[in-house]
């Protein structure tokens, strides 16, 4: 639970909505990536949010096969969900 409690406010608020289990060690690595990419908490989520549908579409096909409808996920060209 340290480990969660010092984590950016931020990304505390993103995991609480996050779809999958992150670890608190994962989901900093790709925060403080996201974070010298984009320099913006705000945009920061916004990666996260790419990296976890990739993941969650990644599962879908990996267990329901590909013709789960949650595989029809487009994204742009930032790598956000479209």
């Amino acid at each position: 639970m340290g480990q969660y409690d010092s984590l950016p406010a931020e990304l505390r608020h993103w995991l609480a909505r996050a779809a999958l289990p992150w670890s608190p060690a994962s989901a900093l690595r790709l925060w403080r990536r996201a974070m010298h990419k984009t320099g913006c908490p705000c945009a920061a989520c916004a990666c996260l949010d790419a990296a976890e549908a990739r993941l969650l579409v990644r599962d879908a096909a990996q267990v329901w096969g590909a013709g789960h409808p949650g595989l029809e996920v487009h994204f742009d060209s930032n790598g956000r969900v479209g």
